[in-house]
């Protein structure tokens, strides 16, 4: 009999790499995929672990599943990605009816997993979380013209708020010829535009070539003739080298596009969070990439109500949003996590403290990108379709403003329909909340 697997993957673009290189396993040894999990044999679920908010959403879907297979709907619940290899086999003692409960490191045998668990055997198996496969082919689960592009996993940095090297272990790049045979492939199946992610790109090459080797990449990328776009993200601002900001200045396939999450300015509380730097510097390199790269984007993360931060430091961190003017920027509340050393300090920030400074800081950017959205009013963007809003009643797609599932959309109307993957021409003419209006040319 031929069954199938619904896989639903949660958090970060690395989780759905994960999924995707799952995904062609399954189909490899004969599943059938299926979209919708409900309409499957077997619900695969690749959780997220990262912050309390992730790991409630991954609760929830896994108790959605577990009506679906009392109600005789679905045959089989499995359960990997971060919050199973965080948590292990407590997720079973709590949640009797999932099937199978493996870490990330039983990814490369999904497929026996996932036959034991149709054969009504419970598994529980937590390898090393190293063995997690970080090549292989993948079944591309977002549009056909773009593509996630991971080049290492892992973290050696240990920020004291984050649990990722817990999760996913040491840091561990994947070999130049490895990425670059992946982003041919994907080229040739219609990617144009590549996503470069890791926990840390900026680090790449260290741990296999002794030294940064992520500028030699990406020229390597650089020269695979049907990519158009290449987007660096999560980029640790220590080492954003001269070498790597001449690379993104002088490549045209790189957009001069920068994901910095630097999480605050003060350096007091960035030293708590095991990080360096302070408003002085910080504020030197991004004055110093801005001088270097025309026109550059740039995307940060901050964090708000950390251990320690006291009414000053917050108002330094407002000050320095406001000065930066960043172009893209997301904050967060502070998450207290179990097993890191940010939540066993002292002077935690209660819940309303947190969400309140975060929400100030977002409405601070909220009239930030105003003004940056006024400012493009007039001028022509290359675009990247993505498709066809039938509410809205127009086309929808990215600029190299925008990163894929994270930044705006550019909505615009055309004469001459465009396809999803085709890169136009749109004059700019309006703004709604942060997404850019416009008609193709």
């Amino acid at each position: 009999m031929n069954y199938s697997v619904g896989i639903v993957s949660l958090g970060c673009a690395k989780n759905r790499v994960d999924a995707e290189i799952m995904m062609h396993k399954l189909r490899e040894g004969g599943y059938t995929l299926k979209s919708d999990p409900a309409m499957s044999d077997v619900a695969l679920v690749n959780t997220c672990g990262f912050i309390e908010s992730s790991k409630q959403e991954s609760i929830d879907e896994i108790l959605e599943l577990i009506e679906l297979k009392k109600e005789g709907k679905i045959k089989a619940i499995v359960v990997t990605g971060c919050l199973a290899q965080r948590y292990n086999s407590e997720i079973m003692k709590e949640l009797s009816e999932v099937d199978a409960v493996i870490g990330i490191g039983e990814n490369e045998n999904i497929c026996d997993v996932v036959e034991r668990a149709l054969n009504g055997e419970k598994t529980e198996r937590f390898p090393d979380k190293e063995l997690l496969p970080l090549d292989g082919k993948r079944v591309q689960s977002t549009p056909q013209s773009w593509a996630y592009l991971r080049v290492a996993d892992g973290c050696d940095n240990c920020c004291t708020y984050c649990a990722i090297p817990l999760i996913r272990g040491r840091f561990r790049s994947r070999k130049i010829e490895s990425i670059v045979e992946e982003a041919k492939n994907l080229a040739e199946n219609g990617v144009k535009e590549l996503n470069i992610i890791a926990q840390d790109p900026t680090r790449y090459g260290e741990d296999i070539y002794g030294k940064l080797m992520l500028p030699t990449l990406l020229k390597e990328l650089c020269k695979i003739e049907k990519i158009k776009w290449i987007r660096l993200l999560y980029c640790y601002p220590d080492r954003i080298t001269d070498e790597l900001i001449d690379t993104i200045k002088n490549e045209e396939k790189i957009v001069k596009y920068i994901d910095l999450p630097l999480q605050h300015c003060n350096g007091e509380i960035l030293s708590l969070m095991n990080r360096k730097g302070d408003k002085k510097s910080l504020s030197s390199l991004i004055q110093k990439i801005r001088k270097e790269i025309k026109d550059v984007v740039l995307r940060t993360t901050l964090i708000a109500g950390f251990p320690c931060e006291t009414d000053e430091n917050f108002e330094e961190l407002c000050e320095f949003v406001d000065e930066m003017k960043f172009e893209r920027l997301g904050c967060f509340a502070y998450s207290q996590e179990e097993n890191t050393k940010a939540g066993e300090m002292e002077n935690q920030i209660d819940e309303d403290t947190k969400n309140e400074r975060a929400k100030i800081i977002s409405e601070q950017q909220a009239l930030i990108m105003e003004n940056f959205c006024k400012n493009q009013v007039g001028k022509t963007l290359e675009v990247l379709v993505e498709g066809y809003d039938r509410y809205a009643e127009c086309f929808f797609g990215r600029s190299v403003f925008d990163a894929p599932e994270v930044d705006p959309c550019v909505f615009f109307t055309a004469e001459n329909k465009p396809k999803q993957g085709d890169f136009v021409n749109v004059k700019i003419t309006d703004f709604l909340d942060c997404d850019l209006t416009g008609e193709m040319i």
